[in-house]
């Protein structure tokens, strides 16, 4: 157990790495098959509404802006309850309240009650859940592993994310087009309770947060998470680059459904092969992503993924059907492989960088900067693609990602090689790294 009264994990050298760590590998897995099931309801749920209850174009993206609104609206409060509640007992609530929120549409779908309303509500409450449950699982992670690790072990999360979103919108077109659309979202709902299991097995005793002062308001702690961010040289711009490129990001993936199969004509087997290449992305960047760190360093390797791989984003607008598939592949791959590399150095830096009883917080400060311009990004997406059409919106959003790279070019980042291994803020009046490069 370290000073920060957390298990720092042992220290693993032979093939395979944390994969032979218990506790990190239950969580692992069980985060992975969830994934797999939220792969799935990417593409089921707006399947649901556009094949099965005949949704617009702005009600897809107003759908998908659900999902990320409770970013925005209880991102901060729960950075704040999750530094001052046992993290397992939270992930585990989350679990089993998103379990029964996604078996909800397949039951009502066969009474034939399924409405809209209901899709719009369940992506509201599921964006909560999953709200609260990412902001415990980053401030967790670093109790299981030793700061040394922490690198590979978000290497390996992503992997398995990236795993889960090569299979399951392939999975989820493969079981629409075979058992109907509906259908998928069942597995979603189960894959939920198998993370519950696997947190329930975990062993290691992790101590509760003590960083957070019950004689303090929830106000109070929010504000000093959010000072600690907005006033650091690293996390301010990194914030900022998360919050200008999710802003185009979400309404691609918003319209990605209605534009492959309204504008390109694609099947819903298509569809989800196309949606599981940023699943290839994924793992690409987890495979190369220590590589490019170690050779290049953290500072510039976050550099390089943001300023030079986003911009081939713009070649998912030139999409067309039969060969013209391959913008759309070749697009997502490059642009999706920056996006993921950037994630696993600025959540790894985060981590070991963040003092340990504010980890939650400023978890949840940084998501909320990351995504809460999501909903908006969606829904301005699905105004613009209502008036002037969804390709010349692609050509738009993925403009204002290509750029958004630039915000990194600080100081701080830009002249030095690596981002600061260790060095948690702790002066919140200056609010300044202790290390610098």
């Amino acid at each position: 157990m370290n000073a920060a009264g957390e298990n720092a994990g042992p220290e693993v050298h032979r093939a395979g790495g944390l994969l032979w760590h218990r506790d990190f590998r239950l969580l692992w897995f069980g985060e992975t098959v969830s994934q797999v099931g939220t792969a799935m309801a990417v593409v089921a749920m707006p399947l649901v509404a556009v094949t099965v209850l005949h949704a617009s174009t702005f009600t897809v993206t107003a759908l998908v802006a659900m999902t990320w609104l409770p970013s925005l609206l209880i991102g901060l409060p729960a950075g704040a309850w999750v530094d001052r509640l046992p993290r397992r007992a939270v992930m585990l609530v989350c679990d089993l309240v998103a379990m029964l929120l996604y078996a909800s549409v397949p039951l009502t779908a066969a009474i034939g009650i399924l409405t809209i309303g209901q899709l719009l509500a369940v992506g509201l409450l599921g964006g909560g859940v999953s709200v609260f449950f990412s902001t415990a699982y980053q401030a967790y992670l670093p109790s299981l592993v030793s700061g040394e690790q922490l690198v590979e072990g978000n290497a390996k999360v992503q992997g398995g994310a990236a795993a889960a979103q090569l299979g399951g919108p392939g999975l989820a077109g493969l079981v629409a087009q075979a058992l109907g659309v509906i259908t998928a979202l069942l597995f979603n709902a189960a894959s939920f309770l198998v993370s519950a299991i696997c947190l329930l097995a975990i062993r290691t005793a992790v101590a509760r947060p003590c960083g957070a002062s019950r004689r303090q308001t929830i106000r109070a702690d929010i504000a000093e998470g959010v000072r600690l961010v907005t006033r650091d040289p690293y996390l301010r711009p990194m914030g900022l680059f998360g919050a200008i490129a999710n802003f185009g990001l979400a309404a691609n993936q918003a319209l990605a459904v209605v534009f492959l199969v309204r504008t390109v004509g694609a099947g819903p087997l298509a569809v989800g092969l196309l949606l599981a290449v940023p699943g290839v992305s994924g793992l690409l960047s987890a495979l190369a992503g220590r590589r490019l760190t170690g050779r290049v360093g953290t500072a510039r390797g976050l550099l390089l993924s943001a300023l030079a791989a986003l911009p081939f984003g713009l070649l998912i607008p030139l999409t067309q059907p039969g060969r013209g598939l391959v913008f759309y592949v070749a697009g997502t791959l490059i642009a999706a492989t920056g996006t993921a590399t950037a994630s696993i150095i600025m959540a790894s830096f985060r981590q070991a960088y963040s003092p340990p009883r504010l980890r939650g917080r400023v978890t949840a400060t940084m998501s909320m900067l990351v995504a809460g311009t999501s909903p908006l990004g969606a829904l301005i997406g699905g105004a613009l693609a209502t008036a002037i059409g969804i390709r010349q919106t692609l050509w738009i959003m993925f403009g204002i990602v290509t750029v958004s790279g630039t915000v990194l070019l600080t100081r701080a980042i830009r002249q030095n090689r690596d981002l600061p291994a260790t060095g948690a803020i702790r002066d919140l009046g200056g609010t300044r790294p202790l290390h610098q490069r």
